[in-house]
């Protein structure tokens, strides 16, 4: 998921966020709701946005589903600008674009 930091903020691009699909996979749309849930912002068609206060509990979650293997790793991994140096909270579950 492309992600950005700005102001001890996280923005994940909301193109590459999971899809809530009434019907469709548990674990996706399990997913959708854990993200959504500590996202400061979480709009439809705007970047998601997680303030400093919840990175370790986003970097915790990210690698629980990508441990479970459901999910592509491409959903579940940050993947930020050659220029931004990765929090430490993300060491395990980030990578650069």
């Amino acid at each position: 998921m492309k992600a950005r930091i700005e102001d001890d903020l996280i923005y994940i691009s909301h193109e590459d966020v999971p899809e809530y699909k009434k019907g469709g996979s548990v674990v996706r749309n399990s997913y959708f709701w854990a993200l959504r849930s500590i996202a400061g912002k979480a709009g439809r068609y705007g970047d998601w946005e997680y303030e400093s206060e919840v990175w370790f509990a986003l970097g915790r979650m990210l690698m629980s589903f990508t441990e479970s293997g459901y999910l592509g790793v491409r959903e579940t991994i940050l993947e930020f600008p050659q220029s931004t140096e990765i929090p430490q909270v993300f060491r395990d579950v980030a990578t650069w674009q």
